[in-house]
């Protein structure tokens, strides 16, 4: 976790939900008063942001003291208590929301990721993320990827070199794409990992036979062209199997013996576990 991003990230959050502060809060309680609050679980999954929503109460309120009974990766059930907080109750309630919706989403991801993790655990392959992300929200949501038992794929544009569908054809062809690219890193001293994306067989082939790559993405491949590919690859480049991969096929895809399998739903089609950080030790009365 780059702690720059986080630490810009937190005040953005800040920024907009409390703005010049919450008058709600302000209005119906002193602002010396001390309280107490705990995270409570209401769905089973794997927790995650826990570190995240410690380092949000602090740069807000350093009085504030949290108490963590659960840590980020481990697994949970409805009724279990994360953690408490305690210190001034305005900052608690100022907080709260951006904890939450910091914790559920990244919880969400860990969750889903960790059910495909699951699927195939006792096979080689590794399960990616994507670059399909909330904007702004990236690292966060990778950072639940590998909360969740995934690997990370390229971070952004700027970390790897993808060689897709649409670089291929404005180039002139996969040779073409390959060898300009292998130019430009010389040229600009570069050392980034090459793959390169296969739509078909041929496609495979001509990329085995330019070389100089690291993996080879299988786009869209079926089960049986991709047994292929793997049979003629052979352990030559890295592959990775990668468009549509759902929870009934990824297994089957695994299973030919692809090094990786990359799934966009793992950070753009989850659902957020429900939770909620309610007040304790107060006088009801």
């Amino acid at each position: 976790m780059n702690n720059k991003y986080l630490d810009s990230f937190i005040q953005n959050a800040f920024n907009e939900d409390i703005g010049n502060g919450d008058h709600t809060s302000f209005a119906c309680i002193p602002n010396d008063t001390i309280g107490k609050a705990q995270l409570l679980i209401k769905q089973d999954g794997i927790i995650a942001g826990i570190d995240i929503a410690k380092q949000v109460f602090n740069k807000f309120d350093k009085n504030l003291k949290v108490i963590t009974f659960i840590n980020d990766g481990e697994k949970v059930k409805n009724g279990d208590i994360a953690f408490t907080v305690e210190g001034k109750i305005i900052s608690i309630l100022q907080t709260e929301r951006i904890v939450l919706n910091i914790m559920q989403r990244m919880s969400g991801i860990a969750t889903q990721t960790n059910i495909y993790v699951e699927k195939i655990k006792d096979l080689k392959t590794k399960v990616l993320d994507t670059r399909k992300t909330t904007p702004g929200l990236r690292m966060l949501e990778k950072y639940a990827v590998k909360i969740g038992g995934g690997e990370n794929h390229r971070m952004g544009l700027y970390d790897m070199i993808m060689i897709k569908d649409n670089h291929i054809d404005y180039s002139g062809g996969i040779e073409n794409a390959i060898n300009n690219t292998k130019t430009y890193l010389i040229n600009n001293n570069l050392d980034l990992k090459i793959e390169v994306e296969a739509r078909s067989i041929d496609e495979v082939k001509q990329i085995l036979k330019i070389g100089g790559i690291n993996r080879i993405m299988l786009d869209n491949f079926t089960i049986g062209e991709t047994k292929k590919a793997v049979e003629i690859i052979n352990g030559k480049f890295e592959t990775e199997s990668s468009g549509g991969i759902n929870l009934d096929t990824i297994r089957s895809y695994a299973e030919c013996g692809v090094d990786y399998v990359s799934v966009g739903a793992l950070t753009h089609n989850f659902k957020s576990p429900d939770m909620s950080l309610k007040a304790i030790d107060y006088d009801k009365h």
